[in-house]
């Protein structure tokens, strides 16, 4: 129906042109100069032939026409709702990204300090078993210097009796004559009789 309304308008509208120039042409005639009213009737004829021409590609294509603009328009309108649609997808992607990286940035520094946590206690465990292993070494060593103190102590004992004993023996040979030899050995007999 509008359609009809819309060519019915135009169609008024060209035959109002068509008025206007005929009358044109014919008030021109009437002036007395016949060429110039020729040239007018063939101008007006011009003229209802290209309004006629318009008129029909209007009819023809404006459903066309129309259905192009709409049809772009609703590609644009499309367009813009998944323009829109991918940036809140974006956004989505983008702030679960954040968060896994936030949260992974988080697990991060727990591992570190996890990590230097256990290094602490490594360390200290490491101190602690050196201070027994040198206390170990500290008791070890005491006790072998002290039974080398003890073994030197005993080595020297011996030494000193041995040497003793052989002073002893080198003093009664250069003291003791064989008449006081003779006399301590006939002692040294009683003594062994007597106690039988």
């Amino acid at each position: 129906m509008k359609k009809i309304f819309k060519s019915a308008k135009l169609v008024s509208f060209i035959s109002f042109l068509f008025l206007l120039v005929v009358s044109v042409a014919f008030a021109s005639e009437e002036g007395g100069h016949g060429g110039d009213g020729k040239k007018m009737f063939e101008f007006m004829w011009k003229t209802i032939d290209f309004a006629a021409l318009v008129i029909l590609i209007w009819w023809l294509a404006a459903s066309k026409i129309k259905a192009f603009f709409a049809g772009r328009r609703q590609d644009i309108k499309d367009s813009l709702e998944n323009s829109a649609q991918q940036k809140k997808e974006a956004e989505e992607k983008y702030k679960e990204y954040s968060d896994k990286i936030d949260k992974a940035s988080a697990e991060i520094d727990g591992i570190f300090e996890m990590i230097k946590a256990q290094g602490v206690a490594e360390k200290q465990k490491i101190i602690d078993e050196a201070e027994k292993v040198a206390k170990k070494i500290k008791e070890d060593s005491q006790m072998r210097t002290t039974q080398e103190l003890k073994k030197a102590s005993d080595q020297l004992r011996a030494e000193a009796v041995i040497l003793s004993v052989q002073l002893a023996e080198d003093i009664i040979k250069k003291n003791i004559a064989v008449q006081d030899h003779e006399a301590i050995v006939k002692e040294y007999m009683e003594k062994v009789v007597n106690k039988n």
